[in-house]
């Protein structure tokens, strides 16, 4: 019905969209730091005026105000898959980069402590002990030196093995968080359902979906699908991670390499993972175990050649010189040690009952052949730490050109919502304005019309 008393429903109408409003301009500003917050804005719909009631009559309503249609949350679904494959890429690349670096620095290539070094001081005092066969101190010299070359050598087998444990161990915590999280999803996909069914708001739980799918994207290179009842899908390489409001859970297998499944069917994943559990899964399955067999075969042939031409010289009680060096065949760099522990055995004369000569000592300067394959194993594994720089950099410059797209729709803007803040406050007092202009046109036709004296 139009007129002075159906104008009241109008005003008031108009007062509780402008309160809504106000509602969500300050959950936008009270929420602008917190962390995966999606700024909201309140929809809104005129009320349409009666509908005719007969043929030839006519309605002069020309409106019934306004109504809150509900809260959206100002997304691009596009923009925010994207997101989640560039967070997977970057987490990847990152975790590589780290773990390299960590594992370049303990090389000390180059430096005074590395195996580099290490060798020249051996050589060094291979040089001494050809001017000085008989000294006793040039001997000693020899073995020091040469027990620092398997030090230098152990301690890093020893670093590499460290961080394949490491890693190992990793894993194992990344996927209880995975599973932890998947479930976390599944019961918000639960919430988000019952919420649509009630009519209720459910951006808050859109948030945590959104938050809780990036998380797994991170992770493992998930990929997402919105359900239609607002929930998410998350799927490892095409096999279900997240259905609904069912989760499975992720195990890997011991052992290399690694493979991944997802229970309860115990379905494998097929392919390779993203994410940190796949960086993960590339360093313990390749990367380390490569360096650290590259590191190995230059420690056995090391061994074995000194070993070899020091059984050809003799020592100085003219005995057939034995191994310079011990380690064992199933981990020779880890286990390289020096098996002689007195001066006087080392093999320096080339001829028996000569203790004065040193002609074995200078063909074993000769057999020192380490310094290239241990340098090529070095700058490759040196070249493969840049690239993975290079590309985290890249990834991070593409990443951040993501994120800032989303960051203008999505993130708070405390200028915008104080702007909007005030539009709604002069809107708010314009329809109690109104409300109250109404008042006062009522109070007349009520009170003053008609009256006689």
């Amino acid at each position: 019905m139009s007129g002075t008393f159906s104008s009241l429903n109008t005003a008031l109408s108009g007062l509780r969209y402008q309160q809504i409003a106000l509602d969500v301009a300050g959950t936008n500003v009270a929420n602008a730091t917190t962390e995966g917050y999606v700024r909201r804005r309140v929809a809104g719909e005129t009320l349409a005026p009666g509908v005719t009631p007969a043929l030839w009559s006519r309605s002069q309503d020309y409106g019934n105000g306004v109504r809150a249609t509900g809260i959206t949350r100002l997304v691009d679904p596009f923009l925010d898959a994207r997101s989640r494959v560039e967070h997977g890429n970057q987490s990847y690349l990152d975790t590589q980069a780290a773990v390299l670096a960590r594992v370049e620095t303990g090389f000390a290539e180059p430096g005074d402590n590395g195996v580099s070094a290490a060798v020249t001081d051996f050589r060094k005092s291979l040089h001494d002990l050809v001017n000085a066969p008989g000294s006793e101190a040039a001997r000693s010299q020899v073995l020091g030196k040469a027990g620092t070359v398997a030090d230098a050598i152990r301690l890093q087998a020893h670093n590499v093995s460290t961080e394949i444990a490491d890693q190992r161990g990793r894993l194992g915590v990344t996927l209880t968080e995975v599973n932890t999280v998947a479930a976390d999803l599944a019961d918000t996909n639960r919430s988000l359902a019952s919420a649509k069914l009630a009519g209720s708001d459910a951006t808050t739980l859109a948030d945590t979906r959104d938050r809780l799918a990036l998380r797994l994207s991170e992770l493992t290179g998930a990929t997402a699908t919105v359900r239609d009842d607002g929930g998410m899908d998350v799927a490892l390489n095409g096999v279900s991670l997240v259905s609904g409001q069912s989760a499975g859970t992720v195990s890997a297998s011991v052992g290399s390499p690694t493979n991944f499944t997802i229970g309860p069917a115990g379905t494998t994943v097929p392919g390779t993972l993203g994410g940190i559990v796949g960086a993960v899964a590339e360093l313990v399955d390749h990367t380390l175990p490569d360096y650290a067999a590259g590191l190995d075969a230059i420690a056995k042939d090391f061994a074995d050649a000194l070993n070899t031409q020091h059984a050809a010289g003799y020592d100085l009680a003219g005995n057939a010189g034995g191994p310079l060096f011990s380690y064992d065949p199933a981990d020779p760099a880890g286990s390289l040690q020096v098996a002689v522990t007195d001066p006087a055995l080392v093999a320096a004369s080339s001829v028996p009952g000569g203790g004065l000569d040193a002609g074995n000592a200078d063909d074993l300067i000769g057999a020192i052949a380490v310094e290239d394959p241990y340098q090529r194993l070095v700058n490759g594994f040196g070249t493969q730490v840049a690239s993975v720089r290079r590309r985290a950099d890249n990834q991070q410059a593409l990443t951040n050109q993501v994120d800032n797209s989303r960051e203008q729709l999505a993130g708070v803007n405390l200028d915008e919502e104080t702007v909007n803040m005030l539009t709604a406050q002069r809107s708010y007092e314009a329809a109690a304005r109104l409300m109250t202009t109404l008042d006062s046109v009522l109070d007349t036709l009520v009170n003053r019309t008609g009256m006689t004296r």
